[in-house]
């Protein structure tokens, strides 16, 4: 069993859908996770090496069983992306704990209980972990209490990972999208929104689920051998320019 294997946790939709589509037509097998049961089999099928596993990562006892499930069915795991991710935005003062907890429950315990979980596969495979952050973590923006704090956190906690795990051979980094043209994105952005990201971005538009996608890629490939402790902002310049957006405060 020497085929590569990639499991993309989130994998049902958007980035991780992208991300799965790029490892495939790059010769790697993928171990597809998500909790949406209906979206993740549609995404899966006519997908031939890869496999669906339906599980909730903010679980610990989930995690456990679809780690488990996944080395049993392919015996292997040289890649891991924590794609895994929930947004609730709303103003500072009206964030309840039920909602913070909800967003760091899977945006952050998520992405230390499957990385955990992992660690004994990726030793043997002295593999890679790509953790998916956001330009919300690396900048402070508003409506995005719990959402941009879970995502500063796996940066930090990206820079821990491959501190500790760098003598195993495993490297860990972390890819902060700015805004992508999702299908999310485009229903809930006004045009208002949408002109005031592009008259911040120097690359004047949103990027695509594929061009993050073909960052998460590189950095679990051997191109990246010596890639580890980074953050990368893919997001077409948005993060080095700029600070405020006035139409994104409502």
């Amino acid at each position: 069993m020497t085929q590569k294997l990639a499991l993309v946790t989130g994998a049902a939709r958007g980035i991780g859908l992208a991300t799965t589509k790029l490892f495939l037509e790059q010769g790697w097998q993928v171990a597809m996770v998500d909790r949406d049961g209906a979206e993740l089999t549609a995404a899966c099928t006519g997908l031939t090496e890869a496999k669906p596993f339906l599980y909730d990562v903010s679980h610990p006892e989930q995690v456990a069983e679809m780690v488990a499930d996944i080395l049993a069915s392919f015996g292997r795991v040289d890649a891991l992306v924590n794609n895994a991710g929930v947004a609730d935005f709303g103003p500072i003062e009206e964030h309840s704990f039920a909602m913070w907890r909800r967003v760091m429950e899977t945006n952050l315990d998520g992405v230390f209980l499957v990385s955990q979980a992992v660690i004994p596969a990726l030793k043997e495979t002295q593999g890679a972990i790509v953790n998916i952050a956001s330009i919300s973590g690396l900048r402070a923006s508003t409506l995005r209490l719990a959402y941009g704090t879970s995502k500063a956190a796996v940066i930090q906690f990206t820079k821990q990972q491959a501190a500790e795990l760098g003598e195993y051979g495993i490297r860990a980094n972390c890819v902060c999208p700015g805004p992508v043209r999702t299908k999310l994105a485009m229903a809930v952005h006004s045009q208002a929104i949408i002109d005031a990201y592009h008259g911040a971005i120097p690359l004047n538009r949103y990027g695509s689920e594929q061009e993050i996608g073909e960052v998460i890629c590189f950095l679990c490939s051997d191109k990246a051998s010596y890639v580890t402790g980074q953050v990368i902002a893919s997001d077409g310049g948005f993060e080095s320019t700029g600070v405020g957006l006035p139409d994104l405060r409502t």
